[in-house]
C-alpha cells in the first residue's frame, strides 16, 4: 500500500509548479546547460523523491534494506540542509514483482500523481521493462537500484541505475564456476528477465572454458511453480557436479526439492537475487561452502548499524548500498542544477556522478559543501560505482563474490572490480 515515508513539510512553490506534471517545465523558462546548471528565472524548488520497492511478491525478501537505505538517505539529506535550502519529501509504493503488471502499473501512477523530481528503486529488471514507458512519456528520471538486466543499458534517456548489468555479474559468477573446478553444471532458472539474462551469460562463459552446461541452457520454470519434486529429478538425472540457482524466493523449496532429490546441495551457486540470509529457514548446514554474487561494495558494519537505526528487524541489505547512492546523486544532481525539476535532474546526473573529473566527495555533506563553493563533484558513495556511461550505467562496479556458512549466512569473500 502506498504511503508517506518523510516530513509533509513543503517549501513556498513557484507560480509553475500548477505544470509540474509535465517535469521539465519548459513552459516556464527552465532550461539546463550540459553541465547542469539551470539559468531560469522560475525554479522548482520542491524536491519530491519517489520510491518503487518490492513490498510484496517473490522479491519482497530484498524491499526492507533497499527501504531503509532510501529512507536513511532522505534523512542524511535533510540533516545537511536538504535541496535548495529545504527539505526533501518522499512518498514509495509497492511494485510486487513481474507477475503482477495491474499491481505495478497502479503504483507507478500512484507515485507519478504525487509530481515527483525523480523516481528511485524498482529493483525487478521484469518490473522495470513492463513499466518504464509511463515514466519516461512524463520525462521523470528513474534510477533503478537492481534492475541487472543488459537489455536495459540505454534503453531511455530518462532510466538510470546504480548497479551494473548482468554482464558485468554474470561475467564474475562464472569465473567463481569454473576456478571451483566444476566440469558438469545444471542450471535451475525462472522465466524472469533477470533470471534468463544472468543464465545466458553465465552459460556461455562457462561453456568458452570447458564447462559442460548439462541441463538448463534453455529451460525454464514458472515463477509461480511451488512444486519442484519434478524439476529436481530432472537436474538429479543429469549427474551434475554443481547447480546454478537462479531464482528469487522460489529459492528455499527448490533447494530442499534439490536435496530430497539426491542433488549435493554444497555444490550451489546464487545471484543477487537469492543470495540471502537462510539461518532461519533451512537446517543448520544445508548451504555450507556454497557461493553467490552480488554486485556492488559490501554494506560495512557502519552502514549496516544505521541502517538498523531505520529498521531494526534488517536481515538482508541486497542493494541497499545502491539504494542509498540512488538517492544522493539525485538530490546533488538538483542542487548542482539549480532546480529540482526532473529535467535539470535528468541533465545533471551524469556529471555529479563524475563525468566531469570533479572533486571526488563520499557523503551528502561533502558534495554539498563543493558545489556551494562552485566545484564540479564526483560523488563516490556506498556502492563504489564508477560515473555513469553514455548508456546511464555504472562504467564500473565491484561484484562480491560471498560464501555460505554453517549458519546458511553469506559471508563476505572477495571483491572483483568489473568494467561495463
Amino acid at each position: 500500500m502506498p504511503r508517506n515515508t518523510a516530513s509533509k513539510t513543503l517549501a513556498v512553490i513557484a507560480t509553475c509548479l500548477s505544470l509540474v506534471a509535465i517535469p521539465a517545465l519548459t513552459a516556464c523558462g527552465t532550461s539546463s546547460a550540459g553541465s547542469g546548471a539551470s539559468a531560469s528565472s522560475s525554479k522548482r524548488t520542491d524536491f519530491m523523491l519517489g520510491g518503487l520497492f518490492p513490498e510484496t511478491g517473490s522479491l519482497s525478501y530484498v524491499a526492507p534494506g533497499q527501504m531503509a537505505a532510501f529512507n536513511l538517505a532522505v534523512k542524511d539529506i535533510n540533516a545537511a540542509g536538504g535541496v535548495l535550502g529545504n527539505s526533501i519529501t518522499s512518498y514509495i509504493a509497492d511494485v510486487n514483482d513481474s507477475d503482477h503488471a495491474d499491481q505495478n502499473t497502479a503504483a507507478v501512477q500512484s507515485v507519478l500523481s504525487k509530481k515527483p523530481s525523480v523516481i528511485v528503486g524498482n529493483p525487478s529488471s521484469g518490473v522495470v521493462k513492463n513499466t518504464y514507458h509511463e515514466i519516461e512519456a512524463l520525462k521523470v528520471p528513474l534510477i533503478s537500484n537492481g534492475a541487472t538486466a543488459a537489455s536495459l543499458s540505454g534503453i531511455s534517456d530518462y532510466f538510470f541505475r546504480t548497479v551494473p548489468p548482468d554482464t558485468v555479474q554474470g561475467a564474475v559468477l562464472a569465473d567463481t564456476i569454473v576456478q571451483d573446478g566444476v566440469q558438469n553444471l545444471a542450471i535451475a532458472c525462472f522465466n524472469d528477465e533477470a533470471g534468463i539474462g544472468i543464465r545466458d551469460i553465465v552459460a556461455k562463459r562457462v561453456e568458452a572454458a570447458g564447462v559442460n552446461v548439462v541441463y538448463g541452457q534453455k529451460d525454464t520454470f514458472d515463477p509461480t511453480e511451488k512444486n519442484f519434486g519434478a524439476l529436481a529429478s530432472s537436474i538429479k538425472a543429469t549427474s551434475p557436479d554443481a547447480v546454478l540457482v537462479v531464482a528469487f524466493d522460489q529459492t528455499i523449496p527448490l533447494v530442499k526439492s534439490l536435496a530430497s532429490a539426491g542433488v549435493d546441495t554444497k555444490k550451489l551457486y546464487f545471484f543477487d537475487g537469492n543470495m540471502s540470509d537462510y539461518s532461519k529457514t533451512l537446517d543448520k548446514g544445508f548451504l555450507a561452502g556454497d557461493k553467490g554474487t552480488i554486485p556492488g561494495a559490501t554494506a560495512t558494519d557502519d552502514f549496516r548499524k544505521r541502517l538498523k537505526s531505520i529498521d531494526s528487524s534488517l536481515t538482508t541489505y541486497t542493494f541497499s548500498a545502491e539504494t542509498y547512492d540512488a538517492v544522493v546523486l539525485a538530490a546533488l544532481a538538483a542542487q548542482e542544477g539549480g532546480s529540482a525539476d526532473s529535467e535539470t535532474i535528468r541533465k545533471t546526473l551524469p556529471a555529479v556522478s563524475g563525468t566531469d573529473n570533479g572533486s571526488k566527495c563520499s557523503t551528502y555533506k561533502q558534495c554539498l559543501a563543493l558545489i556551494k563553493q562552485g566545484k564540479h563533484i564526483a560523488y563516490r558513495g556506498k556502492a563504489s560505482i564508477g560515473a555513469f556511461n553514455k548508456q546511464h550505467d555504472p562504467s564500473s562496479a565491484s561484484i562480491g563474490v560471498y560464501t555460505y556458512d554453517a549458519n546458511n549466512m553469506p559471508q563476505f569473500d572477495h571483491s572483483q572490480q568489473g568494467s561495463v
